[in-house]
């Protein structure tokens, strides 16, 4: 990555009348944050800061006041990637748009920064001579606009009037009826260089799901990270909503964010495999680092009180770190392939997780356990769903395990580890001032 500006990009962007630059970088939730700045000036290479907090803003909106961020609120610098400069395709007025990174001013990243977490974990495998390579496959809802939160989401209505009401996972009809999203979708997919494979109708109502193609774990989160943004936007230009929460419906399935990881060498080779094709060493190694390291990272793969909704027996959801051979019911799934491809699908990450933080989590876990030469369980050759349920059931015990003993801070450092789990305390203690449906259904006295 060069933090030099292109000779070029003032000329693009007077040739294509780019008014403005959304100085675009994901917070802690994955949610797109930054500054609208005049094109001129981001051409120019212009400084650009903000508040150091902003990477760590809560969902709700509110800051954590833990003593781990400065009192002062100092800033950031935010310097661009330009290899992510695009246009906006949904402006109306010519745009274009970058992600940065969140820098102090004294010119290290910022570790509060979620794409500081990754670059951090791609180091580490450099020094060894490895690189990742991730794929995820991203679920989602596309539900009826709601104008009341208290309300359930619903879906939307079809050409003949009514809202989906089964019979359509995996058929084709319903992407037909949103023939408008979906074209739009697909061009706007294009434009910001979101490398796509499959998309098909999942289980649920009018929940569908998008394969991203295999690549370099940044530009894969890069990816992932726009998709969302851009779903969301094309959406609502449909009369529509693009829901990427665990668990969105009552009774319907959760959306996770599966994915797939390989490691290859200098020379692009799959290290998974052995010469003659076999499973190597490594590849044990690696599996056994998730399944040591993974229940103390839940809080990243289920960030929100929803998350837990959604791991449910029987739902293709896993419920604990069992692996096994093209084993849906396990938390870690080792697809069908060839040596070329072998690979580990982590089928644990609900959608609603930030892919930074994700990817990071699930290649540092791998990591440690080559590097700690682990031994992984037996694979799991039935349903997993028969073995206990010994994922975290709640955010409560998921915080527990985040900041209970040394992985955490091993994998990602003491500040990140206590400003993440400082969001959570803040996101949670909101959630416990509201009232839900249940409560008032099940705890109110009947007349």
């Amino acid at each position: 990555m060069s933090h030099t500006v292109p000779a070029h990009l003032a000329a693009d962007f007077a040739a294509a009348g780019i008014r403005d630059v959304e100085c675009l970088f994901p917070d802690v939730s994955g949610y797109p944050r930054g500054k609208l700045m005049p094109a001129t000036a981001f051409a120019a290479g212009a400084e650009l800061r903000i508040a150091q907090a902003i990477p760590m803003q809560c969902v709700t909106g509110d800051y954590s006041y833990d003593p781990i961020f400065p009192d002062q609120d100092p800033d950031v610098l935010l310097v661009p990637d330009y290899a992510t400069v695009k246009p906006v395709p949904w402006a109306s007025v010519p745009r274009a748009m970058a992600i940065h990174d969140c820098h102090e001013l004294t010119g290290e990243l910022c570790q509060f920064a979620p794409r500081t977490v990754l670059r951090d974990v791609m180091s580490r495998y450099e020094r060894r001579g490895l690189r990742p390579v991730v794929a995820p496959e991203i679920e989602f809802y596309l539900t009826a606009p709601v104008d009341d939160p208290a309300q359930p989401l619903r879906a939307p209505a079809l050409r003949g009037g009514r809202g989906e009401v089964g019979q359509s996972a995996f058929s084709l009809n319903t992407l037909n009826e949103h023939a408008g999203f979906w074209d739009e979708l697909r061009t706007t997919l294009a434009v910001l260089g979101i490398r796509a494979d499959t998309w098909i109708h999942e289980v649920g109502l009018t929940q569908f799901e998008i394969n991203l193609l295999h690549d370099d774990p940044l530009v894969v989160a890069d990816q992932a990270f726009l998709f969302k943004y851009a779903a969301k936007e094309v959406a609502i230009r449909h009369g529509l909503n693009a829901v990427f929460m665990a668990k969105p419906i009552a009774h319907q399935p959760g959306s996770s964010m599966h994915l797939h990881q390989s490691l290859v060498d200098a020379d692009g080779r799959n290290v998974f495999s052995n010469a003659d094709g076999g499973e190597s060493t490594l590849f044990r190694q690696y599996i056994a680092g998730l399944q040591a390291n993974l229940p103390s990272l839940m809080l990243l793969f289920a960030p929100f009180v929803n998350s837990y909704r959604r791991f449910v027996k029987g739902s293709q959801a896993p419920v604990n770190f069992h692996w096994g051979y093209d084993n849906r019911t396990a938390g870690l799934r080792i697809p069908r392939s060839g040596p070329a491809a072998r690979r580990v699908e982590n089928r644990v990450a609900g959608a609603d997780a930030n892919p930074y933080l994700v990817i990071a989590a699930t290649l540092a876990a791998g990591l440690d356990g080559i590097e700690r030469a682990l031994p992984p369980t037996e694979p799991m050759n039935d349903s997993a769903y028969e073995s206990a349920h010994t994922l975290a059931r709640t955010i409560v015990a998921a915080q527990e395990d985040f900041v209970r003993g040394d992985v955490a801070v091993r994998l990602f450092g003491e500040r990140f580890v206590r400003g993440y789990a400082a969001v959570k305390d803040v996101e949670y203690e909101s959630w416990l001032a509201e009232i839900g449906a249940w409560e008032r259904r099940f705890l109110v006295p009947q007349a």
